[in-house]
């Protein structure tokens, strides 16, 4: 490969259209806002260039905190959730015959070609109290309330709707249903490159399939767990849709706090204060996991 002082013009201009990309859409707008979190709110929600640490120290109250640990816990369990239904899947895609893989594949990417909102709204037709679960349920109530009561409702009471809807557990719903296709692929992508007679020979070595499967697979296919967890986690952390639609009052997470400061609440120094933290510790969790990499690297050699 030539030297690119030497070829600059072709360095420039295959370069170019890249870094001014970055420049001008993803690093001068996270300076702004990073600017923005030293400054103060006016009383018409205008920005006073009065530099400060009070929008980080209001962002550090404990009101305040509660909703970043809660949005830490909902993001833990839905990476949890994610990878005890992406594992299988990401194998049942990897280890499939050849002709199936790319239907597969398609199968899985499928939900990136329809709008995000549009498969959000769609949860809310499935879970709400008159929905497809809802009524699913319902019918397999009534039916074996007529085979047992015999249709009287002072034996077997009507079937009362499950609140599905608003609260924690459709915002986790919801947050598997779209960051399972990230940690499917780089899974997949891992165990694509696996060696099958590494599984053959743990179990003529006596191993149960358990074993074969905790200390053979797994540690194999690590990478692509870590990665595939850290873009759900990531994500989930960050969201604002889902929490916003599937969410209720009770359910506010970090990123519908921070939009809110940038909307209604016309507050852009503490949103801004707010998006600094959330991008501080998304970069804190990818140092040590880096770190983690390079000592691995390291011990392995």
């Amino acid at each position: 490969m030539r030297y690119w002082r030497k070829e600059w013009q072709a360095f420039v201009i295959l370069m170019g259209p890249g870094a001014f990309w970055l420049v001008f859409f993803f690093l001068i707008p996270i300076a702004l806002i990073w600017i923005y979190s030293f400054l103060d709110r006016g009383p018409q929600g205008q920005i006073v260039w009065d530099f400060s640490f009070q929008n980080y120290a209001r962002a550090l109250e404990p009101i305040h905190l509660l909703i970043f640990w809660k949005s830490l816990w909902i993001a833990g369990v839905t990476t949890i959730f994610c990878l005890l239904l992406g594992f299988p899947m990401a194998m049942g895609v990897a280890f499939a015959p050849a002709r199936w893989k790319n239907l597969l594949l398609l199968l899985v990417a499928l939900p990136f070609f329809t709008n995000l909102l549009i498969r959000t709204y769609a949860w809310i037709a499935i879970l709400r109290t008159k929905g497809y679960v809802n009524e699913t349920i319902g019918w397999f109530y009534d039916g074996i309330a007529g085979l047992i009561g015999g249709g009287d409702p002072t034996v077997i009471a009507p079937y009362e709707p499950i609140e599905f809807l608003y609260n924690q557990y459709a915002i986790v719903v919801g947050l598997v249903y779209v960051g399972l296709p990230f940690l499917i692929l780089p899974l997949y992508a891992t165990l694509e490159k696996f060696d099958r007679s590494f599984l053959e020979t743990s179990l003529d070595l006596g191993a149960s399939q358990w074993q074969t499967f905790f200390k053979v697979m797994v540690p194999i296919a690590m990478p692509g767990i870590v990665a595939g967890s850290l873009l759900v986690f990531i994500i989930s952390l960050g969201t604002y849709l889902v929490p916003d639609v599937l969410g209720g009052t009770s359910s506010e997470m970090i990123g519908t706090l921070i939009a809110r400061q940038f909307g209604p609440s016309r507050d852009w120094p503490f949103g801004s204060a707010l998006s600094c933290l959330l991008l501080y510790v998304t970069f804190i969790i990818l140092w040590v996991r880096a770190m983690a990499a390079g000592r691995g690297n390291a011990g392995a050699l």
